[in-house]
């Protein structure tokens, strides 16, 4: 029996929000037949214009239908105005019988305004998460994750997160095969775990010079080894006391603290996969051992990698 995957959408949505993950679940089918089938849905049915001026056809949105996972799509810009009462209203009646209930992008604060995320971890857009926790403070805002699952309800980065979010659904009803095809098929990495960072630092920290962005890569691709300010200084061929002035004022952080964000950023998604010790985990990413990773955790993200995986684990389902 085929899982009814539908889809909420609402005047000016994002198109790809919609088709992402749509595609995503459609290829499922291609590796395993009729495992899904969609609704793309709105509150009163019809045409539907998109953020990017085309429309889309709706139904009005099921009530009575059996609905396995309801997905709400996001739009530019925060959601506002006297339509979410009503919507929020029926995404209620909806849950209550759905096995999965969903946002994508700015979606989140549609679904906030349900009082489903109340006492969950959710995430939405990094631009838009001190939004979502602002006007929703009885939940907690991880701008960081790329997608949660915290209960039967789900939320997920800005666009092509939507797709690492479907495909971990995927996963969870069909299996690693079945979402390693659909991956393939996508062309899109198997799978990012929710817990990596929405953007790289390599973006965060992009310096205007070529020769410290260089070096900013080597740290990446290097972080178990000596990354000491001589030996950086060394990648740019430049002294001690000049590739020091010359980052600090390309980065804005200094060589260390810059480095501390690299290894942080990779061992994050260790420290929460919980499948290795936290001492390897330090080896693998330069820490060198687990008490200095610690205080690194603590310093930069503010939680200890012991809490950081308790988190993970009880959203895992």
């Amino acid at each position: 029996m085929s899982r009814h995957v539908c889809f909420l959408v609402y005047p000016d949505f994002v198109l790809l929000d919609l088709s992402g993950p749509l595609e995503a679940f459609a290829n499922a089918n291609r590796a395993q037949a009729s495992s899904y089938r969609f609704t793309v849905a709105s509150l009163a049915g019809g045409l539907i214009r998109t953020s990017g001026g085309l429309s889309v056809e709706t139904q009005a949105l099921p009530l009575a239908a059996a609905i396995d996972t309801l997905i709400i799509v996001g739009a530019p810009a925060v959601p506002v105005g006297d339509w979410l009462l009503p919507i929020a209203d029926v995404i209620q009646r909806i849950a209550t019988r759905a096995r999965r209930t969903a946002s994508v992008c700015t979606g989140a604060f549609v679904l906030a305004e349900t009082g489903l995320l109340d006492g969950r971890v959710a995430t939405t857009h990094w631009n838009y998460a001190p939004h979502l926790q602002a006007r929703y403070p009885a939940l907690r805002v991880d701008g960081d994750r790329i997608w949660t699952e915290d209960g039967n309800v789900w939320t997920s980065a800005g666009m092509s997160a939507g797709i690492d979010m479907a495909l971990a659904m995927i996963e969870q009803d069909l299996g690693k095969e079945v979402v390693r095809a659909v991956a393939r098929m996508l062309v899109v990495y198997y799978r990012r775990p929710g817990g990596q960072y929405q953007f790289s630092s390599l973006l965060e920290l992009d310096p205007g010079s070529d020769r410290i962005r260089t070096v900013l890569s080597y740290a990446r691709d290097h972080l178990r080894d000596d990354l000491s300010v001589e030996r950086l200084a060394d990648v740019a061929h430049m002294s001690v006391r000049q590739f020091a002035r010359v980052f600090a004022a390309s980065v804005g952080v200094t060589p260390a603290k810059a480095v501390e964000r690299l290894r942080i950023e990779a061992a994050r998604p260790l420290v929460e996969d919980g499948q290795q010790k936290f001492e390897a985990i330090a080896r693998q990413c330069g820490f060198g051992d687990a008490d200095h990773m610690l205080r690194c955790f603590v310093r930069v993200i503010g939680s200890t990698p012991l809490e950081l995986r308790r988190q993970a684990k009880a959203q895992r389902p």
